[in-house]
């Protein structure tokens, strides 16, 4: 039964992701949750005590996934090399090879749709949503931390910096992506920032 409960648990979540990406959540009703899953009222309810926990629920998912998935490409590049800028550098190709696997475009950034309608939520969401951008970042700016400290730089630049930048051009990139119906642009954006990087690090070799 447990196991069950877990599996409809799941389906409501994953049932209503796209729903949010594509409409908001203010927009998305416990309606159109229901018909997206077939399931009743009562059966949602087993689950979840309303939209506030299912919106805390659902980030919490999409925030477990992502880190789940860098961290793989994270723990991956350190294999690469032992030159922490070419761990840099195979970190990004092989986020840029799971992009360019996709066969559409991705809906989105939970966590940005969450910050535009940040209203909806109590502040303890939108704290949550903060600290994962923040942890989310931390995975670059170790990388970089790490090339900073074997290399100068042509130009003055910090760890943080360089991780807040590659987290403003992924999360841009969802914007144009499904803007323009292009699946790969995410990628493309990402292989410049690795031209920027040896623009930045490699000129003094």
């Amino acid at each position: 039964m447990a196991e069950k409960g877990e599996h409809t648990r799941e389906r409501i979540l994953a049932a209503t992701e796209p729903l949010v990406l594509e409409s908001g959540f203010a927009a998305t009703s416990l309606d159109d949750i229901l018909k997206a899953t077939g399931l009743t009222k009562g059966a949602f309810f087993h689950h979840f005590r309303g939209k506030g926990d299912l919106a805390r629920a659902l980030v919490e998912r999409y925030v477990a996934n992502d880190l789940a998935i860098f961290e793989r490409f994270a723990a991956e590049s350190r294999t690469a090399s032992s030159d922490p800028l070419e761990q840099a550098y195979a970190f990004l190709k092989l986020f840029e090879s799971f992009i360019e696997g996709l066969e559409k475009p991705l809906a989105g950034c939970l966590l940005a749709t969450y910050v535009y309608e940040s209203m909806q939520f109590e502040p303890a969401i939108q704290k949550y949503i903060t600290q994962s951008f923040r942890r989310w970042a931390a995975l670059y700016e170790a990388k970089f931390e790490a090339v900073l400290a074997r290399r100068r730089p042509a130009r003055p630049v910090s760890a943080r910096e360089l991780a807040d930048m590659i987290v403003s051009i992924i999360e841009g990139g969802f914007i144009l992506s499904r803007a323009y119906g292009d699946p790969y642009i995410i990628a493309r954006q990402s292989k410049q920032f690795r031209q920027y990087l040896e623009l930045l690090f490699e000129s003094r070799r």
